[in-house]
């Protein structure tokens, strides 16, 4: 470190890593956003070529901001990480085990390194700088190639007694179901997530013989967005697909609601996108199906962060948690 470190402003790293990009942000302890920007993880060559590219990248970033900042710590947010152990350990979309992300980052940076899991930093993101900015019990969705979930209680992000709570993705929807990546039938994000869509619209062309522009896309190159392309054209087939994927999610989440009693669930993610295509089939399947004493009172929002960047802030904001030596200032949010 610098002698003249205290003229200086502390900043900190915010890094989502996902199967095909991983985008970060530096940001001030403020808050205050000072730069952003992506790369491709290339997962295939492995845990030790991404986190060296990634070190290397985080301290090009830091040189390329006006001088008077120092770095103070770094969030990483990915799937299957666990905060406790400081490990990714396992993640389909990565093909990663047992990685040991904290030790990794050791060797090229002497500061906190913190740790968690994607779907609870979109959460904590969405609870600092996003639309949960003044909610104490939330429930964010991360709509992408699966569904993660991170979950507010009280004000606090819920964790479980081995820090794995909040795997809403995996709710088994459908006995004797779609294989899951998980090694069980009929979960969640089999219906729900970009690989759900793919299977959905599957199933549809096997069962129908309506026209669709999808019958000349093959399943290798169809992607959740020519759905919704297609349905925006009125694809009948795209249509039934969406309306379908949102019969499941609203079901799902009618459910969810008697067991966290949460005042909105908040959506992420590339799916997400899709607008009212997804979210007006969804809602009127989650209010037909809630409880009463809950009826008209949840609201599903979609997510208030520009360029879906809740993961990014949330990694951010859980990394100046880590800096703080107090473990009582830590449980505020955590």
């Amino acid at each position: 470190m610098s002698a003249n470190i205290v003229d200086k402003q502390e900043i900190v790293v915010g890094v989502d890593i996902g199967g095909t990009n991983t985008v970060f942000g530096v940001v001030d302890l403020g808050n205050n956003i000072l730069l952003e920007n992506s790369f491709k993880t290339y997962p295939e060559k492995g845990a030790d070529d991404f986190f060296n590219r990634l070190a290397g990248i985080i301290k090009e970033s830091c040189k390329s901001l006006e001088a008077g900042y120092f770095l103070g710590g770094i969030g990483l947010a990915a799937p299957g990480a666990n905060y406790l152990k400081g490990t990714i350990e396992s993640s389909v979309n990565l093909n990663w085990e047992n990685v040991n992300i904290s030790k990794m980052m050791k060797k090229h940076f002497d500061i906190p390194v913190a740790i968690l899991n994607d779907a609870d930093a979109a959460a904590l993101g969405e609870h600092v700088f996003g639309v949960a900015r003044n909610m104490k019990n939330f429930i964010v969705l991360t709509l992408g190639t699966g569904l993660g979930s991170g979950i507010f209680v009280d004000g606090h992000l819920m964790r479980g007694e081995n820090g794995l709570a909040g795997e809403l993705g995996h709710i088994i929807i459908e006995h004797g179901g779609r294989e899951c990546t998980c090694g069980r039938k009929g979960c969640l994000e089999t219906y729900v997530s970009a690989r759900g869509i793919k299977r959905s619209v599957s199933q549809f062309l096997s069962a129908s013989g309506a026209p669709s522009e999808l019958r000349n896309i093959s399943f290798n190159e169809l992607t959740s967005k020519n759905v919704f392309e297609l349905a925006l054209k009125n694809d009948r087939v795209a249509l039934d697909v969406f309306n379908y994927t949102g019969e499941i999610l609203g079901k799902a989440l009618a459910n969810v609601v008697t067991v966290f009693n949460p005042e909105a669930i908040i959506l992420f993610g590339g799916l997400a996108d899709a607008d009212e295509l997804l979210l007006k089939p969804t809602n009127f399947n989650f209010e037909k199906n809630l409880l009463n004493m809950y009826k008209g009172k949840v609201r599903i929002l979609k997510s208030g962060l520009q360029n879906g960047k809740a993961a990014v802030y949330g990694a951010c904001e859980f990394a100046k948690q880590s800096m703080v030596k107090n473990t009582v200032e830590l449980q505020k949010f955590v």
